[in-house]
């Protein structure tokens, strides 16, 4: 095994990562190399994003392959031991004690990852709130929170101990626009030094945030590079017609009335319609929608 950090600067590593549930493959002999700046996972639901990020997380150890993160093999009961010391995790639903203040919540945690002496915990449990924007509510109680502000909550506890890998399922459920732009901010700046690994279905935080993006499709790697490589996938493909077309395109109708159109083969105008075909911009999510086949008649490229 390498030492952390490594030459290369990879953080994870995967090759031939297996991951079944039942006779259902999550995971199916994906290789992947993750290393700092922010890393987006999208992918539809049951794609494996949750999967991925529990194995990386040491919450589920895979079936197969070899997996190596902050330069440890998190599969050995050592390994696993100095990956959570590490880590900064926020699960998709995290799950607080209703009775706790928003305080003693992050102590407590801080506590378990063993966060220096009762000074300096308190230190960078006061750190972690305000980072979040939550020191005005630290003695607040837990249940007394609300949703967006529990989110910002379970954030803060990843945030706890300045660790080299943080793993968000989801991070953004919750919030309003202005607490979108002071996370994208926080996370910015984490991952100037440190690596980060964002799960969402949000496809504007990843083009305002991530470094590159990940797309899973079945338990696949469908698609790895930057958010621009996704975004020109989908160059040539994107047209506003005035009509919705009848075949062999995904459409939806824009606030101007007209259609938006995605077209799965070449860059050739909606077929089927006579009208004036405007070429558009494509966006990210044109590029996501054409990797994973959801645009009708696609095949995951």
């Amino acid at each position: 095994m390498t030492t952390w950090p490594s030459p290369s600067g990879i953080v994870v590593s995967a090759r031939g990562l297996t991951k079944h549930y039942g006779d259902r493959a999550a995971l199916n002999r994906i290789d992947l190399d993750l290393g700092r700046g922010v890393t987006g996972l999208l992918g539809r639901n049951g794609a494996g994003k949750t999967t991925l990020l529990r194995c990386l997380a040491t919450a589920h150890d895979p079936d197969s392959g070899s997996l190596e993160v902050l330069g440890h093999d998190p599969t050995t009961a050592p390994g696993r031991a100095r990956v959570r010391a590490q880590l900064g995790f926020l699960p998709q639903n995290p799950v607080f004690y209703p009775n706790f203040t928003a305080f003693t919540l992050l102590d407590y945690i801080a506590i378990l990852k063993e966060v220096g002496g009762r000074r300096a915990r308190h230190d960078e449990v006061r750190r972690v709130l305000d980072q979040v924007g939550l020191t005005d509510r630290r003695h607040t109680r837990v249940r007394r929170l609300s949703g967006g502000m529990r989110q910002r909550l379970g954030l803060a506890g990843a945030l706890l101990g300045e660790p080299g890998l943080l793993l968000l399922d989801e991070p953004t459920i919750g919030l309003d626009p202005e607490q979108r732009i002071r996370f994208r901010d926080l996370v910015s700046e984490f991952a100037a030094t440190r690596a980060v690994v964002l799960s969402t279905h949000q496809t504007e935080d990843v083009a305002a945030v991530c470094d590159r993006v990940v797309v899973l499709d079945e338990g696949l790697v469908v698609f790895a590079d930057t958010p621009a490589a996704l975004t020109d996938r989908a160059r040539g493909r994107v047209w506003s017609l005035p009509e919705r077309p009848s075949t062999g395109s995904t459409s939806w109708r824009s606030p101007d009335g007209r259609y938006r159109v995605l077209t799965p083969h070449g860059a050739e105008p909606p077929a089927g319609y006579g009208g004036i075909a405007e070429p558009l911009e494509p966006t990210l999510e044109d590029g996501y929608l054409l990797v994973t086949g959801s645009a009708e008649g696609t095949v995951a490229a």
